[in-house]
């Protein structure tokens, strides 16, 4: 079982640091466009790329987990990533979060409790 959280908060890490890199990436770009110039200087955003690193390497992660671990475990554990994603919000972006939002992260942080206790 440790091994299994272990992984899973691996994969939580991965995916919300893509969705922070991603954050990061679409503060650097211009309004959004479908021409070619919005998606060259998309490729070449370097917060871009690590985007898609993260994601690639969460997504691998992830596979070996649902090879490997009942997928009523694991997908619920990916809630999280939610917690992260809170954390991240007003540790780097400096977000102030109302106290609802934190009840709403201690809710979400009983349940993955629950889920992984046996």
């Amino acid at each position: 079982m440790l091994r299994f959280i272990l992984l899973s908060l691996l994969q939580c890490v991965l995916l919300t640091s893509g969705q922070v890199s991603l954050k990061l990436a679409m503060g650097r770009m211009e309004a959004f466009s479908f021409k070619w110039i919005y998606f060259k200087h998309l490729l070449t955003n370097w917060y871009f790329v690590l985007t898609g690193i993260f994601f690639v390497l969460a997504t691998v992660l992830w596979m070996h987990i649902l090879k490997h671990f009942p997928f009523s475990l694991a997908y619920p554990i990916t809630s999280i990533s939610y917690v992260f994603g809170m954390i991240a919000a007003y540790l780097i972006f400096h977000e102030t979060i109302p106290l609802s939002r934190w009840i709403g992260v201690l809710f979400i942080m009983a349940g993955v409790f629950f889920l992984v206790k046996q």
